[in-house]
């Protein structure tokens, strides 16, 4: 196995420090976003690495060093992969997505699960042409109740990818692992764009205490932007804390 990784973020540095532990002879290539622990944990390892700046320039990048991936894994990774670079590794990419596809496809998963009352979970799915779309390799299903908030799964859903991603390694690396066709009939896509119009309550407007509590959960995240309301032209925050009661 010649495997390709594309790393950022915490889940990104952890499968990369996994791999590197485990099977840095799988590696041929690290790529990452900038020059970080990442690359500098490759280098340490022997193992070519490269800051991305353009699919071309690591395409070159790999050229002159006569690197030719079989496979190749996009751990978090932040960009979208254009169709002509798909075929770089020789049997495609498969991409961590932290949400139980088809479900909330797209952005914002932990706070459409919640506001959608949709199963949640992580996936490993097969790079296609589109976002999101491609067979099904291994996913896990993640629980939650009223407690959860969009803080809580962004953060389960990180823990549980990597613990989906270590089981399932010894199976990618053989290239005996099963994939399984969407049915994007059901569940849902949604773009960037679409969560800040989904965050403004309404004073004058009529909710369901259900969805208004899940929308104020969904959005209740430490130290990032929240719900929101208007009130004699001044923008009010709203973020809750919901518990179990005492018995």
């Amino acid at each position: 196995m010649k495997l390709a990784l594309f790393a950022d973020g915490h889940v990104g540095t952890q499968i990369a420090d996994w791999l590197l532990q485990h099977y840095a002879d799988d590696l041929c290539l690290v790529v990452t976003t900038q020059e970080n622990s990442i690359t500098e944990a490759a280098k340490q390892h022997d193992v070519p690495a490269v800051a991305f700046r353009s699919e071309q320039q690591v395409l070159d990048f790999a050229g002159t060093r006569s690197i030719a991936p079989d496979l190749g894994i996009l751990a978090w990774w932040p960009q979208l992969i254009r169709q002509a670079f798909l075929d770089f590794p020789r049997h495609g990419f498969i991409n961590t997505h932290p949400s139980l596809l088809p479900f909330n496809r797209g952005k914002h998963y932990n706070f459409w699960a919640i506001v959608e009352k949709a199963p949640f979970g992580v996936t490993l799915h097969m790079v296609e042409q589109g976002v999101d779309n491609g067979d099904i390799v291994a996913q896990r299903q993640i629980a939650y109740d009223w407690e959860d908030n969009g803080e809580s799964l962004f953060h389960r859903a990180q823990s549980t990818m990597l613990d989906l991603f270590r089981e399932t390694y010894p199976k990618i690396r053989s290239l005996q692992f099963a994939r399984t066709p969407q049915d994007l009939s059901k569940g849902s896509f949604h773009h960037s764009s679409e969560l800040e119009p989904a965050s403004q309550v309404f004073l004058k407007q009529t909710y369901q205490a259900e969805e208004l509590l899940n929308r104020l959960r969904a959005r209740t995240f430490d130290e990032h932007p929240s719900c929101w309301f208007e009130a004699d032209g001044t923008k009010y925050e709203v973020r809750i804390n919901i518990r179990k009661a005492d018995s």
